[in-house]
């Protein structure tokens, strides 16, 4: 029996040099290799011939999210340069609302720079700078609140005629991952999203959808393999590392999710059984299963209160199945009059983590001493990622967000 919590994480460390890296994406991002591990068997192919491992009836399930142009970066009067990150929505909380906001909104933001910042109003003109798409000028004006957990309040005002959502496409910048070591350059915009991005929110990229193309899905679908979509914005966090020695003491950051009544139904018609796309989509997945046992528990749990705490799956005995906590779900959802189910995670997978409905696993390469490194690990019996992690180190694989991926068949 694996005492999760008192994992060490030094225990998943392997060396990974910058030149492993992918520092950009291939020119045609479905000929990265693929990395096929099946019951212990190592092999590879292409990503164009993902279709090739899975067989028909296959129910697949990709996140949707879409990055957002999240940094904006101001110039004081003295020169200094302070970026403001955006991070999740505070006034309206909502994300579809604060996108389609006008003149005013707020966020929690992570700043850089702060020292610089000792009060007032930072200012962004659009006569210096953009302008909108109009062609009239515009000012945007950033003001501190308050610290805000980790984070900062930060109130915005602007004028014109602009949501917000055009006005952060028009003087935001993509944030790729720190660890690539590069500024954001313009093909950026195209390259770090999925092909099949829709919901704008997280501020770093589902990578394991990076590899499909509108050629690849439609070689899924001509082969009967059924396709699903939730939405999981992905925040900052995914980047945080472990410091702790012990994972007990390392805190998992929270994101919002959204998955609709059919996508719930469809697993259920798959008897929860699922190939995830991503490990957003697999700790959304896995989530649902908890939220299910939630209010089946208890039926009167508010719709504001679905979230899943970061050690609940370790520290409650659950003794559902996961069709019936997906059945659970659904009565909860028809006494609220809902189509849509949102909540919040800070699950984290580990081993010792008994998946419920994840059965298989398209994922990319993850850094070392990470909680995605966990959770690929608990996906694996045995734990064996060293055996995935040693072949694609000798066999010239590329690592991290724009590299190349691999098919998990445990």
């Amino acid at each position: 029996m694996i005492d999760t919590k008192h994992i060490q994480i030094n225990d998943f460390d392997y060396p990974l040099t910058d030149d492993r890296i992918a520092k950009f994406p291939l020119q045609q991002r479905d000929q990265s290799k693929l990395l096929l591990y099946d019951k212990g068997e190592i092999s590879e192919d292409v990503f164009c011939n993902l279709h090739n491992h899975i067989p028909s009836g296959t129910l697949m399930v990709f996140n949707n999210t879409k990055v957002i142009q999240a940094r904006i970066h101001f110039r004081k009067a003295t020169g200094a340069l302070i970026e403001v990150f955006l991070l999740e929505p505070a006034e309206p909380a909502d994300y579809e609302q604060v996108f389609q906001t006008h003149n005013k909104c707020s966020w929690v933001c992570l700043v850089g720079n702060l020292k610089k910042w000792k009060g007032g109003k930072l200012e962004l003109n659009g006569c210096l700078a953009v302008r909108q798409p109009n062609g009239q000028p515009f000012t945007l004006t950033a003001e501190l609140k308050g610290q805000r957990g980790t984070g900062y309040l930060i109130e915005f005002n602007w004028t014109g005629s602009s949501s917000f959502a055009e006005l952060i496409d028009m003087v935001g910048e993509l944030p790729i991952p720190p660890y690539l070591n590069r500024e954001t350059q313009e093909s950026d915009k195209r390259t770090y999203q999925t092909v099949y991005s829709k919901i704008k929110g997280s501020v770093a990229a589902p990578t394991a959808g990076l590899h499909f193309t509108p050629e690849v899905l439609k070689a899924l679908d001509s082969k009967g393999i059924e396709r699903e979509e939730l939405t999981l914005h992905v925040g900052a966090g995914t980047f945080k590392p472990v410091k702790s020695a012990e994972i007990a003491d390392h805190e998992m950051h929270s994101e919002t999710f959204c998955v609709s009544r059919h996508t719930i139904e469809r697993l259920l018609a798959h008897d929860c059984k699922v190939l995830a796309v991503g490990t957003t989509s697999v700790r959304t997945l896995e989530s649902l299963y908890y939220l299910g046992c939630m209010v089946s528990e208890n039926p009167s749990l508010s719709i504001y209160d679905l979230h899943v705490t970061q050690w609940q799956p370790y520290d409650k005995g659950e003794t559902l199945t996961p069709v019936e906590s997906m059945d659970a779900l659904l009565n909860y959802m028809d006494r609220h009059d809902l189509q849509s189910l949102h909540g919040s995670t800070q699950i984290i997978i580990a081993p010792g983590y008994e998946y419920k409905i994840v059965k298989w696993l398209v994922t990319n390469f993850h850094q070392p001493k990470s909680t995605l490194l966990l959770l690929v690990s608990a996906f694996l019996h045995g734990g064996d990622w060293h055996t995935i992690y040693d072949y694609a180190l000798s066999h010239e694989f590329r690592f991290l967000s724009y590299g190349d991926s691999s098919l998990i068949k445990p």
